[in-house]
């Protein structure tokens, strides 16, 4: 809702009917910051959910709140000067990169139960409990 509010602000600031402004550098900023943000939550959503289910829910919940903060931060940074939007970018794949290896040890567990009978669940859960506060470091 905030990324489609500053959208429809910084038209209506544009004085234009349509969406598409050509030669507004602000609003294409905008919009563009506005698409970015659409087109990775696909893969946020997908990545959250195999890695709570399969892994671990507190880290994957905490990993998630984190990855829409980053996001938020990412589109304020493109307002700006583009190289200021670098930060929040990499900062959301490596959070990505977090919550898909704990997919990963989620299904490698799963495997694990299914053809030897070995459990390794606790050890991932302590794991990725111990790894997700290390998120924080920029």
């Amino acid at each position: 809702a905030f990324f489609a509010s500053k959208v429809e602000h910084e038209s209506k600031h544009c004085n234009g009917k349509g969406i598409q402004r050509p030669g507004s550098s602000a609003f294409d900023r905008v919009y563009t910051a506005n698409q970015n943000c659409g087109h990775a939550y696909p893969t946020f959503l997908a990545v959250l959910w195999c890695a709570g289910l399969l892994c671990s829910q507190a880290p994957a919940a905490f990993a998630g709140l984190m990855y829409l903060f980053v996001r938020q931060k990412y589109f304020v940074g493109y307002l700006g000067e583009r190289t200021q939007s670098t930060p929040g970018y990499l900062f959301g794949k490596r959070i990505i990169l977090f919550l898909f290896l704990m997919s990963v040890a989620g299904i490698l567990n799963y495997y694990l139960i299914y053809f030897f009978g070995s459990d390794f669940e606790m050890h991932i859960k302590t794991i990725t409990s111990a790894i997700s506060p290390l998120l924080l470091i920029p």
